[in-house]
C-alpha cells in the first residue's frame, strides 16, 4: 500500500516537495534557518555561502538563531553532499537570487543533494518585496507546524508607520547604504537592487542612488565621494565578507563621516521575519529622528 503524502509545498522554482510525514529535521542556508526561527521553527543544521568563513557562521546573518544546538556544517564550494546529510536532514531550505539556482552552493552539490532530500528554495531576490519574501517564508513555517507570531507583525506594523511619518518631512535626512572594501574604496548600494532598502525607500527614506555605471548591485567609489554626499545615516554592511569599520578608524575620510553621520549595522541578506523587520525599521527610525533634531 502506498504511503500517503501529509506535508507538501510549492516553492519558489514552481516545484512541489513532498513527504509522507512532516518534517522536523532541517538543514537550512544560513539566512533561512535565522528566519525560520523567529518564524517559531528551530533548524537543526545550517550552512553558509563561499562569502562565508568555513568554520563558523557570519553571526551578521544569525539573527537571533541560538547557535547552541544548531550545527554549522561549513560554506559554499567546499560543501559536499555527504556533509550535508551528515545529519540526516529530511529537509532543506535555500534561497535563490533568480532564475531558481540554490544560493551558497555549487550546482552539482545542489542537484546530487536533491536526489536525497527535499530542496525548497525562496527566491529573495530583486523580484520580490520584502514583505513577499517575509510571505514565503511564513507559509513555509506554517506548513512546519509553525503559529502565526502576531505580536512581532504588531510591531512591525507600528514601526512601519513611525518611520514613514519621520520620513514624510520637506527636509529628510539623507541615507547611504555600503559595503566597505577596504582603506580606498567602498561599494554603495543601488538601493532598488535589496529588498531591504527598497522598503526603506517605499516608506519615504531619502536613500541615495549612486549614479549609473559598472555593478548591478554596487557603485564601487573611493570614500571621498561617500564624504561629498553628507550623509545624515549611513547603512553600513557588518558580513564577514565587509570590511569591519574598526579597521577604518586611521582612515580620515570615514572618520570624517562617521562624526557627522548617524553610522547603523546593515546586513544585505536580512533575516526576513517581523521581528527582524521591527527591530531595523526602529533603529532606521531612531537614527533619523536624531538626524532632524539636528537640523
Amino acid at each position: 500500500m502506498r504511503e500517503q503524502t501529509v506535508w507538501q509545498f510549492s516553492d519558489d522554482r514552481g516545484q512541489m516537495s513532498m513527504a509522507v510525514r512532516r518534517p522536523e529535521r532541517v538543514l537550512a542556508y544560513v539566512q533561512a534557518g535565522a528566519t525560520l526561527w523567529d518564524r517559531g521553527i528551530r533548524p537543526r543544521a545550517i550552512f553558509g555561502s563561499d562569502h562565508d568563513d568555513h568554520a563558523e557562521p557570519d553571526r551578521a546573518k544569525t539573527g537571533s538563531l541560538p547557535l547552541t544546538g544548531v550545527r554549522y556544517l561549513g560554506a559554499g564550494s567546499a560543501l559536499d553532499v555527504d556533509t550535508l546529510l551528515s545529519g540526516e536532514p529530511d529537509l532543506v531550505v535555500a534561497v535563490s537570487y533568480g532564475g531558481g539556482q540554490v544560493y551558497g552552493l555549487a550546482p552539482d552539490t545542489a542537484k546530487h543533494l536533491e536526489e536525497h532530500v527535499p530542496v525548497v528554495v525562496i527566491d529573495v531576490g530583486r523580484a520580490r518585496t520584502l514583505a513577499e519574501i517575509g510571505d514565503r517564508f511564513g507559509q513555509l513555517a506554517r506548513s512546519l507546524g509553525a503559529e502565526e507570531p502576531t505580536t512581532a507583525t504588531q510591531d512591525m506594523d507600528a514601526a512601519r508607520g513611525r518611520l514613514r511619518t519621520l520620513a514624510a518631512g520637506p527636509d529628510r535626512p539623507r541615507v547611504v547604504a555600503l559595503s566597505p572594501a577596504g582603506q580606498d574604496r567602498t561599494h554603495l548600494a543601488r538601493p532598488r537592487m535589496w529588498p531591504e532598502l527598497r522598503m526603506l525607500a517605499e516608506l519615504g527614506v531619502g536613500l541615495v542612488e549612486p549614479a549609473q555605471g559598472p555593478g548591478a548591485n554596487w557603485s564601487t567609489v573611493g570614500w571621498a565621494h561617500v564624504a561629498a554626499l553628507r550623509p545624515a545615516v549611513v547603512l553600513a554592511d557588518i558580513r564577514a565578507n565587509a570590511t569591519p569599520l574598526g579597521e577604518l578608524r586611521t582612515n580620515e575620510e570615514w572618520s570624517a563621516i562617521a562624526r557627522a553621520a548617524r553610522v547603523l549595522p546593515w546586513n544585505p541578506e536580512p533575516v526576513c521575519s517581523p521581528q527582524a523587520h521591527a527591530r531595523f525599521l526602529t533603529l532606521v527610525a531612531d537614527a533619523l529622528e536624531a538626524a532632524i533634531r539636528r537640523q
